[in-house]
This record gives C-alpha cells, sequence and structure tokens, in this order.
C-alpha cells in the first residue's frame, strides 16, 4: 500500500472517530414548529467522485418529489455536480468545494463560512460515514439537520442497505418525524436526465462507431485500485462472450487515460464529458463493467447494466436501475458469468419483474414494523391540527 494511501486510510480513522457521536441524537430530538415550511434545502455530499455524486439522485428525486416547489442546493467536491445535475429543475446553487483543499485554502475555508450565514429549512448529510459531511451539517444554519441513517430498517437486510436507498429511507423517517406523510414508494433508480437532444447524439456519435444496425453491448475494462481486473481476465471474458453474442456489436468506453484492457480490439469511444458518455451508453442493450463511476453513470442513463465485483460490498454499490444486475467474480467463473449475461438479455423483464416483487416485499413487511406517522400529506407545509 502507497504512503498517501496509508495516511488516507489514517485521517479517516480519526476524523471518523472523533465525529462518530455527531447527530446521533438528532433524528430523536426534531422539535417540530407550528408551521414547517420546507422552502429550500442543502444537500451535504463532500466528494468528488464520479458514481458517489451519481448516487445522490434518487435522493434529489425524492425530495422534489416530497416538495415540488422547494430549492435543492448540493454541496459537494470538483467540478461534476454542474454537469450531473444540469437537467433537474429544483436545483438552486451547487456549492463546490475544491477537490484538493490543501491547494485552494482560502477557497475552502470561504466555503464553510458561507454555511453559517446561509439559511435552509433542512440541511441533510447524504452519508452518515463521511466526517466532514457531518462537521458541515453541523455547522450550517438550518432548524433541522438529518445526519444520516436513523436504524429505521435492518441493514442486515441486503436489498434495503445499498448508498442509493439508505439516504432517501433517512429523508422519509426524518420528515416524518416533522409530521409529512411516510412514502412508501419504491425508491427512484438512478438517473442522469438525458434529454432527447443529447440522446439523439448519442445515437449518431454510436452510429459512427459500429456502422450497422445491430444491437450493442458496451464494455468498460477500467477500474481503480483493487477493483480493476487484469488484461487476461478481461481478453478471456470477451473471447467467451463475443463468442456467444457475435450476432452483437462491441464497442468499448475508455478512460481518461485512454487505456484499454483488450488491447483496442473493439471500436472504442472516449468524451471528457460524462453526459456524452451516458448518451452513448444509454444507446446500447448491455453495459458490462467493473464496479466505478463509469457503471453507475451506465445505470443513470437507464441502460441495463451488469456489474463485475470481486473487493467491494456488491450489496452496497451495485447497479441500482431496472433490469440490472451484479456479478461476484469471486464466487463464479467466467463462464458462468457470461451464461448469466446471457439469460439476462433473454428475459430481462421477466426477471425485473421478479426483482422489484421481492424488494417491495420486503420493504412493506419494514413499513410494518415501523411506527409510521401519516398526519399530512406531503408538499412543502405541515399546518398545525
Amino acid at each position: 500500500m502507497k504512503i498517501k494511501d496509508r495516511i488516507n486510510i489514517g485521517r479517516k480513522a480519526i476524523m471518523g472517530n472523533l465525529t462518530k457521536n455527531i447527530g446521533r441524537s438528532a433524528p430523536y430530538n426534531l422539535a417540530v414548529m407550528e408551521t414547517v415550511v420546507i422552502k429550500k434545502i442543502l444537500v451535504v455530499r463532500p466528494n468528488a467522485r464520479l458514481g458517489n455524486q451519481l448516487l445522490l439522485t434518487p435522493l434529489l428525486q425524492e425530495i422534489t418529489k416530497t416538495f415540488p416547489d422547494c430549492y435543492i442546493d448540493v454541496l459537494v467536491k470538483g467540478n461534476l455536480a454542474p454537469l450531473l445535475f444540469k437537467n433537474y429543475k429544483n436545483i438552486g446553487q451547487i456549492i463546490k468545494l475544491p477537490q484538493r483543499p490543501f491547494n485552494k485554502p482560502f477557497t475552502y475555508i470561504y466555503k464553510w463560512i458561507c454555511l453559517k450565514f446561509t439559511h435552509y429549512d433542512i440541511v441533510i448529510n447524504a452519508v452518515n460515514n463521511s466526517a466532514s459531511g457531518k462537521l458541515m451539517t453541523k455547522l450550517a444554519w438550518s432548524h433541522y439537520k438529518f445526519f444520516g441513517y436513523q436504524h429505521h430498517y435492518p441493514l442486515s437486510d441486503d436489498s434495503l442497505k445499498h448508498m442509493a436507498k439508505i439516504p432517501v429511507f433517512d429523508f422519509r423517517n426524518c420528515i416524518n418525524r416533522l409530521g409529512f406523510e411516510y412514502n412508501t414508494a419504491s425508491v427512484p433508480d438512478l438517473d442522469i436526465k438525458l434529454d432527447q437532444t443529447e440522446i439523439n447524439h448519442g445515437q449518431a456519435q454510436l452510429k459512427k462507431l459500429v456502422q450497422n444496425q445491430k444491437q450493442t453491448i458496451c464494455l468498460f475494462t477500467y477500474a481503480t485500485g483493487q477493483k480493476c481486473y487484469s488484461a487476461v481476465w478481461w481478453l478471456k471474458f470477451y473471447g467467451k462472450l463475443s463468442k456467444e453474442h457475435s450476432h452483437y456489436n462491441f464497442i468499448e468506453i475508455l478512460p481518461a487515460t485512454n487505456k484499454s484492457n483488450i488491447d483496442n480490439i473493439i471500436p472504442v469511444y472516449y468524451s471528457d464529458n460524462v453526459r456524452e458518455i451516458a448518451a452513448v451508453i444509454a444507446n446500447c442493450t448491455l453495459f458490462i463493467g467493473a464496479d466505478s463511476g463509469i457503471m453507475h453513470l451506465a445505470s443513470a442513463s437507464g441502460i441495463p447494466t451488469a456489474g463485475l465485483f470481486s473487493c467491494t460490498d456488491m450489496e452496497v454499490y451495485k447497479p441500482y436501475n431496472k433490469n440490472s444486475i451484479a456479478l461476484n467474480t469471486n464466487a463464479i467463473t467466467i463462464e458462468e458469468c457470461v451464461s448469466i449475461i446471457q439469460k439476462r438479455l433473454k428475459s430481462a423483464a421477466s426477471f425485473q419483474n421478479m426483482d422489484d416483487y421481492i424488494v417491495k416485499k420486503k420493504e412493506k413487511q419494514l413499513l410494518a414494523t415501523c411506527k409510521i406517522r401519516s398526519i399530512i400529506p406531503t408538499g412543502g407545509t405541515r399546518d398545525p391540527k
């Protein structure tokens, strides 16, 4: 392990220990005012990674559905968020922290100070184990602060512990304590909200690559660190896959490094605009890739996605949208991976119906065990009785 990685792990452990009690009692101490009016919300997720920001999209959809007239500010790191959320109409300000705070310390400090002087009706720390997220939520000026998941659902249940679902469940629980009706609907999918112009442009780019009318399978052979599969693995996998699916086109999305783990033997596509990449992927039949930001981008584009997992928690990070699957490559062979993908291509609809049935059944069982306060319908204001 590199020295830089060890320092980062140590820093996270120290900060996690220092902030572990911040907000611990907050969900049980939500003092409800006579009239609750929700017009401005801040979502805190100080992280620059593509996947982590895309995993916010179900929460953003949930907030918009619950409070359709509210404005949502989002606090993140880096410059991706304006692109990712550009078609979310309720987004107000995107507060961009420097990706490397020590390179711009004054900008970083200024953003923190601004939190103290901007009023919000609700501040939401989207991820409970984010030390900086907890600190920023505590600092922010708001009467209501949601610090993280509140254990009103069984995290031992794999179908309910996905990173995209937990912030939504927490939001539902907390606003229910404020007197708003609990939403029992399924958690929304990841969604980058491509418009028709973008989809048409992606279709044109794909046609340039394949130059025929066959359906296309999209591969992404890169991932960071231990999540990345070797070139040997990918070449063997592609060999088996292409043999079984010779009636499909294959393309590969390249990372910023422009490195292919299958030696550029199929047409490749790269863009520095993630929405353009999503639009190309959206015009394919299936996406296959390891756990990565691009895998979540494929999910957010609406395409059936096969995520490959070898070291990260599959139930927490698997692709979250309709007809998608996660494959534990430690437990199955390449041949079995190809066989499962083949079945998914043939009967995606029936698989999804069964997935939805299982998850909804578990969520209904969960709700039966919770004390839900159904005082008023959602919409932005809770008036006194």
